[in-house]
Formats: C-alpha cells, structure tokens, sequence
C-alpha cells in the first residue's frame, strides 16, 4: 500500500507487546490499517488518544521510535473474476508469482447480509461424501462446523468436498496450516483440474498467527462478490477455527483484556458469529454457505471454542474413527444437519428421509447389541445381524472415502437392509418398500 504526500508520521511508541503497540494519534479509526516499521497493522483499539494495533508480522525488531503511518481505510480485497484459480496469502496477494488481480476494491469484514435481504434456505448442496448427503444433508445458504481430533483427516475431507461439492465456486481460507497440508491442498486441486473455479487465502504455520484473523473475511469478501454479483452458489471452507480463535486471544492478552473460559476472549462469541452469520441464501439464486473445520482438543466439546460455535452454527459433523473398521466416519449420532428437512426428500428422492432414520435406528441397535456383548451377554440372532449391518454400513456409506451420489446411497442402503433384515425389521412405509426394495435375483 502507498503512501500519501503529507501524511503524518509518528515516531514515538508508548508500549510495545508481542503482537501490539500502543502510540497517541488523532483522528485514527477502528480497524484502519497502518504501517509500523515496515509492517502491516490495524487498528484494533481506541481510548482518548491512545491507539493500538494489532501487528500482523510481529513486534519483534520494533523500536519504541518506529515510524507509523495511518492509511485511512481498512484492510480491501480487489474482487473481480480473475480471483478464480489462484492461491492469495493472508493480505490477498497473489502467491507463487501471480499478477495482481483487476477487479474493484471492496472492504474485508463488513456486516452481515440484512435479514430482508435473505430467503430462507432451500437448494441442496451435495458433497459427495455419503456421511453427509445421506444423513447430514447441507442446504445453501447454511452454516455448519466440522468437529475432529487433531490427529485425523480433516483436511483430506475439506479437499474431497472442494473437489466434490454441486457449487459454482469454492473458496478455501487456511489458517495455520502447515506446508505439508498447503501442498496437498495445491497438488489435489491441481491434478483434477479443478481449480478454475477453487480460490484459495492461505496463512501457514511459519507466518505470523495474527495473520490468520484477516484470512476468514478475505474468503467471505470474495464469495460475497461472487454470490451477488454473479448470482453464484458459493461454498466456503475454513480450516482451522480454532487456530483463528488462539490468533483471537493471542491479541486479546497482550492488549491486557481479562480472559474469559478456556483463556479465550470475551469477545469469541461475537467474533465467531461476525463471520458465521455470512451465511446467506439470497433471493436471486447465489449463496453462501460455511462449512468450517474447529479441532478439539482432547476430544473436549465444552472447551469454549467449539462450544460457541454450536450456539451459532445451523447443526455439526463429527469426525470419529471407527473401532470395528478403523475407518474415520462422520459420526450419525454426534452428527446434526438442521435444515436437512428443507431438501430430503423434496429434492431427493422420496425415500430418502425413511432410510436414513431406518439405517441409524438399525445402528443404535448395533451399539445397544455391541455394549451386551462387551458385557459378556447374549446375542439373539437380531443383535447379531445388526453387527454385521453396522460393519458394513461404515465401510461404504458412513466413510470419508465414500464418494457417491445420492441416489445411489439411498440404493445400497436398501441392499443392506435386505440383506440382514425383513421388510418388517426396517420399518419403513409399505408403500416405499413395495417401490424400492431389492428385488431378489
């Protein structure tokens, strides 16, 4: 960014911390961005003439005589279709090379869509992963997080819905990911060919954490440019939130704010919801929807991170490895998709809603069969094949390595079913039964 002739400079720091600085300024606002020493920063508070910004690289090698100089605007992200097929860093640059994009300016971090504006959500949006489209069905237009360890595959997920998903672009914004995950991403989207309509806002372990907070409003920037100006379906994937909320408290500590559970900010809530809420279906056919990435730690759900975020987010998917397969699925009891009733059945097949409540009632009685035996009970011949109905309902249609469409889920589904059930057994409208079950061979 350029300076302007006359600008004011100033050279006296009041305190420094590890990712702020305070100095006296006039006539600066909130969130206008400022070059201290040579790095990028924001404004992030204002008391009297005190001011503080956060600095995206760091305070190290900061003199307490630094130049600063105030821009006047905030962080902007020049939008245009030339974004489609590139990989940006964390202030929207283009990575490896890259011309600048030709586009218009637009403001980062700006309100959510005004609920006049929006129509209640109401096209599916298939992944292709059978753990989701059949038991967690996504609708335009919605919010939902995505749950896992650490130590599993969530990235590899994240790649196979880019690749996957029924939308018209897929922005990708990566926090905190590491080099190896950055170049899976790039390779996989690069070898199918897929990346003329993928857009990729990456900041990597060796960058700076504060960076991470501009990525999530750079990515919904552009799908905002894309879902009203091109009336677009839109899908935003983000991972990791919860480096975003660490790179959230790292600021809030060092500007001497009292923590609030988890050593979290007590702003996290507000924070999290500012970009949730850019979930949007409007009227004249593009959407936004979020599918967001939060890792637990320990497996703990009340940590405050992803606890916030199940008060905002329309439902969750859950990451589990499964011990009788050693599959990672998506989990369809810890797993919620809200607004899933607003498309199955409607704009799937008409069975669709039956089978899915028939496969996960079989796979209670799975688990309820499995804790008899764990106990040392007896298995009635039901139990026993509901072993064996649980077993291969993870392997091909609960796995993350599962990519099929719909209707053909909704098809093995009902091969299952009779091949260790009777029509009575899977309880499903006679009706139904009559159109799509198996015929014998």
């Amino acid at each position: 960014m350029e300076t302007k002739a006359f600008q004011k400079i100033y050279t006296q720091l009041v305190g420094i911390t590890k990712a702020t600085c305070t100095l006296k300024a006039q006539g600066v606002s909130n969130e206008e961005l400022a070059m201290v020493h040579g790095k990028l920063a924001q404004v992030v508070k204002i008391y009297g003439d005190l001011v503080t910004l956060q600095v995206f690289g760091g305070t190290e090698g900061i003199p307490t005589n630094a130049e600063v100089i105030f821009y006047g605007e905030p962080p902007k992200l020049k939008v245009g279709d030339d974004l489609a097929g590139r990989f940006f860093n964390a202030f929207g640059q283009p990575l490896f090379g890259g011309t600048e994009v030709e586009g218009i300016d637009r403001e980062i971090g700006g309100p959510s869509v005004n609920p006049l504006k929006r129509k209640q959500p109401s096209e599916l949006i298939a992944t292709g992963i059978a753990g989701i489209d059949l038991n967690n069905t996504l609708v335009t237009g919605q919010k939902i997080p995505f749950f896992a360890d650490p130590d599993q595959p969530f990235n590899q997920v994240m790649a196979n819905v880019a690749l996957r998903a029924q939308a018209d672009k897929i922005i990708l914004g990566g926090m905190g990911l590491t080099n190896d995950d950055f170049l899976y991403f790039k390779n996989v989207f690069e070898n199918a060919g897929a990346l003329d309509r993928i857009i990729c806002f990456v900041n990597t372990t060796e960058q700076p954490p504060v960076e991470r907070l501009l990525v999530p409003d750079m990515a919904l920037t552009a799908a905002e440019y894309f879902a009203t100006e091109k009336n677009e379906k839109v899908l935003v994937l983000l991972t990791d939130m919860t480096l975003y909320a660490d790179a959230l408290s790292i600021v809030s500590n060092r500007m001497d704010q009292i923590p609030s559970k988890d050593s979290m900010p007590g702003s996290l809530y507000s924070d999290l919801a500012k970009l949730y809420e850019k979930a949007v279906q409007f009227p004249d056919g593009g959407s936004i929807t979020i599918v967001a990435v939060t890792t637990l730690s320990g497996g703990d759900i009340t940590h405050a991170i992803p606890d916030n975020t199940g008060y905002i987010t329309e439902g969750q998917l859950f990451l589990r490895t499964d011990s009788d397969t050693n599959k990672v699925i998506v989990d369809p009891f810890r797993s919620l998709s809200r607004l899933k009733q607003l498309v199955i059945g409607k704009k799937t097949r008409e069975d669709h809603p039956q089978v899915m409540n028939a496969a996960v009632r079989l796979y209670a009685d799975a688990a309820n069969a499995k804790t008899k035996l764990e106990n040392g009970f007896d298995l009635s011949d039901y139990d026993e094949r509901c072993l064996k109905f649980a077993h291969d309902y993870s392997v091909k249609l609960l796995a993350i390595d599962v990519n099929i469409e719909i209707e053909t889920m909704l098809i093995q589904a009902w091969e299952l079913f009779a091949k260790y059930f009777t029509k009575a057994e899977v309880a499903i409208r006679q009706e139904l039964v009559d159109k799509y079950w198996p015929k014998e061979q």
